[in-house]
């Protein structure tokens, strides 16, 4: 049965009331640094020091910048999800090739492969159909712009349009998501990323829209190492059986050298209506 009007309200206020107390815990965390300015692009006797691979696999919330001209970023990782109803899910390779064509573009293409029971946590996706003892493959393909710098108080943002089709399994419609990332790099190293993404949705004979906030934490750790926290949420609208699954989370990754990383993230569910936790690994290489 599809939610009321009231209940769709409803259940939207209470999403924005949690990410705005995230949101504000958050900047009490980040204990009044200013931002850095020219965190993202250095010039000069600082050019290199920032000169390292950012994924967007290492957190839910994806990253505000691109792989950069002439450049190109290979992500993948595995997911674990233990559903509180039904199997448990599998997720890999969560393979992404993200090419820059240029200092602000970038195209992506990527491949997964989704087994067991439904849901998702990796980057690159918002939900997805609800899978049970079922496996599919779905090919991305999309583009990546950086939509503004960092300057003292307006954010590094960068937009992702991308679409998803499947290439074996009970589904054969395709799927497109939009999404807009914005944060600051603070004087202490310390970054803030919030993202909102939009997505369609398709189930059996059941058309919906997604939306997936998230906000992130980032602090460093040495030279190499990163730690972070978050919280991300996936909402539907219109689904005869709502989706509203909220994750709190904590990960980090170590940097092999500048242009290769590892990660990991741990998350557990909020709701009775979320996974009891969920588990990712992977990798990113920069060339």
């Amino acid at each position: 049965m599809k939610l009321s009007k009231a209940d769709e309200t409803a259940t939207m206020v209470s999403l924005w009331r949690q990410c705005l107390l995230v949101a504000i815990a958050t900047v009490v965390c980040a204990g009044g640094a200013t931002p850095a300015r020219g965190q993202t692009r250095i010039s000069g006797e600082d050019a290199g020091k920032q000169d390292e691979v950012e994924t967007d696999r290492d957190a839910f919330t994806f990253a505000t910048t691109t792989a950069g001209a002439g450049r190109a970023i290979l992500e993948g990782s595995y997911s674990f999800i233990d559903n509180r109803l039904g199997p448990e899910a599998h997720s890999f390779p969560e393979l992404l090739v993200r090419r820059g064509i240029g200092e602000r573009l970038e195209l992506r293409f990527g491949y997964n492969s989704e087994a067991g029971g439904p849901g998702t946590v990796s980057g690159t996706e918002v939900g997805g159909e609800d899978i049970e003892a079922e496996e599919e493959g779905r090919v991305l393909y999309g583009l990546k712009a950086e939509t503004s710098e960092q300057s003292g108080w307006t954010p590094q943002s960068a937009l992702i349009v991308q679409g998803y089709t499947p290439v074996y399994g009970p589904s054969t419609a395709s799927t497109v998501v939009v999404g807009e990332a914005w944060g600051w790099t603070f004087s202490n190293g310390w970054a803030w990323n919030t993202a909102l993404r939009y997505g369609t949705g398709f189930d059996v004979l059941d058309a919906f829209d997604q939306w997936a906030p998230s906000t992130v934490l980032k602090i460093p750790v040495g030279e190499r190492w990163n730690v972070h926290a978050e919280y991300f949420g996936i909402f539907s609208s219109g689904k005869a059986v709502p989706i509203n699954v909220q994750y709190a989370s904590f990960g980090g990754h170590v940097l092999l050298t500048k242009d290769l990383e590892l990660g990991i993230r741990y998350g557990w569910g909020l709701n009775d209506t979320t996974p009891n936790f969920f588990a990712n690994a992977g990798v990113g290489y920069r060339y």
